[in-house]
């Protein structure tokens, strides 16, 4: 899987995983130089949600980054795999 982002490949990997429709990117294979740190956060069943802002070639695209740095252990427990630090991106990045 690749995500990919006004040309620039966001992240890639062989290694993600589905979890409520959202393809989560392992944090190993996420380029980080794109990212910048949002005050956006949001609660879910999930956990505590931490955004990031896509940054390439003076673009931006707001809160495109999403990842449960600390993951709900009931989460983690329900879908059977430690997530923590594992990026999903919203529906302006291309995920193929």
């Amino acid at each position: 899987m690749k995500a990919v982002w006004n040309g620039e490949v966001l992240a890639e990997s062989d290694a993600t995983i589905t979890i409520g429709g959202d393809i989560f990117f392992p944090a190993d294979a996420v380029h980080r130089e794109y990212f910048v740190p949002s005050d956006t956060t949001e609660t879910t069943d999930l956990g505590v949600t931490t955004r990031y802002t896509i940054m390439t070639e003076g673009l931006e695209c707001i809160d495109a980054a999403t990842t449960y740095e600390r993951p709900a252990p009931e989460a983690i427990q329900k879908i059977g795999t430690d997530f923590s630090n594992y990026v999903s991106f919203g529906s302006d990045v291309e995920v193929s």
